[in-house]
């Protein structure tokens, strides 16, 4: 089992396609292909069903997609910490913000050749923690806090995504209430990791004569995505991001929109780098 094949089999469950996930790594399809079988070899267990019109991770995959993605982390920590670097930037946020951060850190690194600027992932939590502590100089989250010595800037302002599967019974409409979701599960992860979310959903809701159907919660070692593949008559709210593999409704009215903000110590806007890094996202 080598590394790369556990980086091309995240970039396959995540794509849910070998062929975009053989885009996004830079190879052919067969080569991806190749390696996919190579690591089902050598673990001796099968981690995706194919079919001419699907890839359907199996239990398995469930199973060993956290591990690997554990094991990439532990790499690019290892590599981090041997390397010699200029002056360094940490932004701790979520896989969800890593889009729409992109260019803001190319913008900041093309103005600051010699800086490095690291993009920590962690819980919203722990972001703010790690701000607070002064082990990150920047958070990005959904959301406000209210903390003595940190600062909260807001950056722009997100629609929330309302995503099905295929085969939902809504798919063919396109446009729906809330009313019209109502009946149907909604998978979301527990309150206690997404207070924000199930707020904003009940808030969303409390007008209306019935409220929402809570489906149970997503475990934290799987995603939206493998949830409603494997519960086809739910769905979900996903933040904006990549959505491959499911259908997106529109809503009649935008109910669901939520502030993203960037949470700093006090003093940080002394540093030119991270005031360059703030406002390229606020350009963003």
């Amino acid at each position: 089992m080598e590394l790369r094949q556990l980086a091309y089999f995240v970039a396959v469950c995540e794509e849910l396609s070998f062929s975009r996930a053989a885009s996004r790594c830079f190879i052919s399809q067969s080569a991806i292909s190749h390696q996919i079988a190579r690591l089902e070899r050598d673990l001796g267990a099968q981690l995706f069903e194919r079919t001419t019109r699907a890839v359907v991770p199996t239990d398995a995959t469930l199973r060993l997609l956290p591990l690997a993605k554990q094991m990439l982390s532990l790499e690019s920590a290892i590599r981090a910490a041997v390397r010699t670097t200029g002056p360094r930037i940490r932004l701790a946020a979520n896989m969800s913000f890593a889009a729409r951060s992109l260019s803001a850190i190319a913008a900041a690194r093309a103005a600051h050749p010699d800086a490095e600027i690291e993009y920590v992932i962690k819980p919203f939590r722990q972001r703010i923690t790690a701000v607070a502590d002064g082990d990150c100089d920047l958070a990005l989250i959904r959301g406000s806090v209210d903390q003595p010595g940190l600062a909260v800037e807001q950056l722009w302002v997100e629609d929330l995504v309302i995503a099905i599967s295929s085969s939902h019974p809504l798919a063919g409409k396109g446009v729906v209430t809330l009313a019209d979701l109502s009946p149907y599960p909604l998978l979301l992860p527990p309150e206690q990791e997404q207070v924000l979310l199930h707020t904003l959903i009940r808030s969303a809701f409390a007008d209306l004569p019935v409220g929402p159907t809570f489906g149970p919660p997503i475990p934290p070692d799987h995603t939206a995505t493998m949830e409603l593949l494997n519960r086809p008559e739910s769905w979900t709210v996903l933040y904006e991001g990549p959505t491959k593999g499911l259908l997106t409704l529109d809503l009649t009215d935008h109910r669901l929109r939520i502030p993203v903000s960037a949470v700093l110590r006090e003093d940080a806007r002394q540093n030119p780098i991270v005031n360059t890094l703030l406002d390229a996202l606020h350009r963003r």
